[in-house]
């Protein structure tokens, strides 16, 4: 079953400014796209969590496991000139924003690219729209102001300047990130902390 646009991801633009990256509106082909929002798995704390620790159904790990294909690295590496055959990928899921989320932030070096896809019905608020931004200090001074609308993907190379983030907003905000990563021991460490930092949540809830 192929649910993602692979025609889409394959032919959509990279962006160089100010650090690679490019967005997709419609990552999900349309008959597959109501089902697979419907199978998201109901978090209701933030943070993120490890698709391992997470109950889902079979059609939406489908979904996520296509990004981990031959076919998708090799569309993802090519936008990127960055080699991902044989580079361990971790995906996490997050369900809720909390008011404190989305500051101004690059990933980790451990990561080589960051993949968002969204899974929420409609965005309407003004706030929770990811900003591609020029600098580490100004939400306002941004390229790109991306909606977090249904099935809509984001990617980009990790890069000392990929600074990201969106204007705080708290309530539902389904996402799936994928990261390819440099090394299956950095795999190994990215899951027990999002495994450990979802047990504290469920712990003191």
């Amino acid at each position: 079953m192929t649910m993602l646009n692979i025609t889409g991801l394959a032919s959509v633009p990279v962006k160089s400014a100010p650090f690679p990256h490019f967005y997709l509106e419609r990552s999900v082909n349309p008959d597959q796209l109501q089902p697979l929002i419907a199978d998201f798995p109901q978090l209701r704390q933030g943070g993120s969590f490890n698709i391992e620790d997470v109950e889902t159904s079979t059609r939406f790990r489908q979904f996520v496991d296509q990004f981990d294909s031959d076919e998708v690295r090799q569309i993802l590496g090519d936008k990127f000139a960055i080699d991902l055959q044989g580079k361990p990928m971790l995906a996490t899921l997050r369900g809720y924003s909390r008011a404190k989320d989305g500051r101004i932030h690059t990933d980790s070096k451990t990561k080589l690219i960051t993949v968002l896809i969204y899974l929420n019905e409609d965005w309407q608020p003004a706030t929770g729209r990811l900003r591609i931004l020029r600098s580490g200090t100004d939400m306002e001074d941004y390229a790109d102001e991306l909606l977090p609308g249904p099935s809509s993907l984001v990617a980009f190379k990790v890069t000392d300047n990929c600074w990201h983030g969106y204007p705080s907003f708290e309530g539902k905000r389904q996402s799936i990130q994928i990261n390819f990563l440099t090394g299956e021991g950095v795999r190994a460490k990215h899951q027990f902390f999002h495994k450990l930092s979802a047990r504290l949540k469920a712990l003191f809830r």
